[in-house]
């Protein structure tokens, strides 16, 4: 029994503390955001931000001795991904925190799954709808009703403001199955992908931000917890949390990778009312859990659901072998990020930013595709 359950302990002890710490970095965006808004434009704040997490992967290419893509197929379907994945809803999550509570946003990101399984197969039929993912889909708007808690009525800023940030998880819906068609399968890494898009929406944040919104204030000029919120968001949330999580994909395999969405809404919770002093209405919490048992149901993380195999290597890394592929849809990491498969097809090690957590996980072309599992995305 010793030799069954020693690898497995472990590789616990491997990806653990790094998984916790994961959903840690992602719950504290939405406080961080809270904080940046005080001082700073919803539209300015998101280009600080994403200003600070392109800077901060472009050292870590530079470290590792990798490159942009060069492709302008590629640059150009950035441009999207970029709008929809990070320029769009990051603006959106700035904008609706002014008016709700910061744990409430982070109860909101967790619902981006309800969006990308039904684009995912009616849009860019990347996915197929099984009647078990319909059910969770279900269970899932289910929620959304009831966090709104559309029985008291609709309308005010606090109403307006839930539906930015519904709007937000809907931008990932398009910008996951997006770059899942027309960039996942490329050849380049996902820390280049990743670079790539956040340079790109820093140049539509720096256009759009000056019509709208003029010139961002200078760094000088704020205090020293907006300066530290923007740094956590940018540097932490999208840089060091980018290295944590593909260290979490090697060592437990993406599908358990992926489940860190289900902590990111209780640590967002949590840090809100410590440090915040917030406080949600009872429907708001019981949404929340509904539309996480319709995302758990759409994995077939409940109810009947196939086995999947995995194999331990001697280093305590996981890798998954799937069984057989379906449409399951999960919730992404608070970076939003696509997986890319390396040149040589070998299994996938990098994930690309689309949000304040997303990432879906690429098959490689070729052979060695059985070696890894079919698409599935996160929602942080």
């Amino acid at each position: 029994m010793t030799g069954h359950t020693t690898p497995d302990r472990a590789a616990l002890r491997g990806w653990l503390p790094g998984f916790l710490a994961l959903a840690a970095i992602w719950g504290s965006s939405f406080l961080f955001i809270k904080v940046g808004i005080a001082e700073l434009h919803p539209l300015h704040l998101t280009l600080y931000r994403v200003a600070t997490g392109a800077a901060t992967l472009l050292v870590v290419l530079l470290l590792l001795r990798d490159r942009l893509p060069r492709e302008p197929r590629i640059w150009a379907h950035l441009v999207v991904v970029a709008a929809f994945g990070v320029a769009i809803p990051f603006t959106l999550f700035g904008y609706g925190e002014q008016r709700v509570e910061s744990m409430l946003a982070g109860i909101w990101n967790a619902t981006t799954p309800l969006f990308v399984l039904p684009l995912a197969v009616l849009v860019f039929r990347t996915e197929r709808l099984t009647v078990r993912a319909a059910v969770g889909l279900g269970l899932g708007f289910l929620g959304v009703l009831v966090v709104l808690g559309v029985w008291e009525g609709v309308g005010g800023a606090h109403f307006t403001g839930q539906l930015m940030c519904f709007g937000a998880a809907a931008c990932y819906g398009v910008a996951i199955p997006y770059q899942k068609r027309f960039i996942a399968g490329s050849a380049h890494s996902g820390l280049s992908l990743s670079a790539a898009q956040l340079l790109v929406a820093t140049a539509q944040l720096a256009v759009v931000g000056l019509l709208v919104a003029g010139s961002p204030p200078a760094p000088t000029g704020l205090s020293l917890p907006v300066v530290g919120s923007v740094l956590a968001l940018g540097a932490l949330g999208t840089g060091l949390a980018f290295v944590i999580n593909l260290r979490n994909i090697r060592l437990a395999g993406a599908s358990t990778a992926a489940t860190v969405t289900y902590l990111v809404p209780i640590f967002a919770v949590l840090i809100g009312a410590l440090v915040l002093g917030e406080r949600l209405n009872w429907h708001q919490p019981v949404g929340a859990l509904v539309v996480l048992l319709g995302v758990a149901v759409a994995q077939g993380l409940l109810g009947p659901r196939r086995p999947r195999r995995t194999s331990v290597a001697a280093d305590g890394s996981v890798a998954e072998l799937p069984v057989v592929a379906d449409a399951s849809v999960a919730a992404p990491p608070a970076d939003g990020s696509v997986a890319a498969p390396p040149a040589d097809g070998d299994t996938p090690v990098a994930t690309t930013p689309v949000g304040v957590g997303a990432s879906v996980t690429a098959r490689p072309a070729g052979a060695d595709a059985a070696a890894v599992p079919e698409p599935e995305a996160t929602v942080c």
